[in-house]
């Protein structure tokens, strides 16, 4: 049994065109003051990767065009719709008037672990995750609907915001029954 990497032009890559008409999982991620562009850019490959329908990036966090961002997301920043909010604040506000349930993705006292979360059919989700040193901002845990957190095991009980959005995203495109 050998095994030969596969080319990139035997990969089956969508085009930009071809990802922008692609179903999407009901999924928005939301970017509350993430400072890195680098981890930025990782959020887009992540959510190209995954089907997010889009990224809204909000306060302090850095918007395409970008050379850091760019670095990183290796194209994706134009695959992946994206948009600014200055406040985190009204894009949860704008995403729950559009019917999404607003889940942050952080460690409180009555988050439920990741794998014990339940999608629901028809339901959409607006993904919420933190400031690399912070996390999400109390006020955004406040006018969240609920709050998930990833099981760990180790010593510092945290992942970097763009693993964090890997785990997260490949976990809901499971639960969503596209894997």
């Amino acid at each position: 049994m050998t095994n030969r990497k596969l080319l990139n032009s035997e990969l089956g890559r969508s085009t930009v065109e071809e990802f922008k008409h692609q179903e999407k999982i009901p999924v928005v991620i939301v970017l509350d003051n993430v400072r890195s562009q680098f981890n930025i850019g990782s959020v887009f490959r992540s959510s190209d990767a995954f089907i997010a329908e889009k990224i809204i990036l909000c306060g302090i966090s850095a918007t395409p065009p970008s050379a850091e961002i760019h670095k990183s997301a290796l194209g994706a920043e134009f695959s992946v719709d994206w948009e600014y909010y200055p406040e985190t604040e009204k894009a949860v506000a704008a995403l729950k008037d559009q019917g999404y349930r607003i889940i942050s993705i952080e460690q409180t006292e009555n988050s439920v672990m990741l794998s014990d979360f339940k999608t629901a059919s028809g339901q959409k989700y607006a993904l919420i995750f933190g400031n690399e040193v912070h996390g999400v901002q109390q006020e955004i845990v406040d006018l969240s609907d609920e709050c998930i957190e990833i099981p760990q095991w180790g010593t510092k009980h945290s992942l970097n915001v763009s693993v964090c959005i890997g785990v997260v995203l490949w976990e809901f495109l499971h639960k969503l029954g596209k894997v």
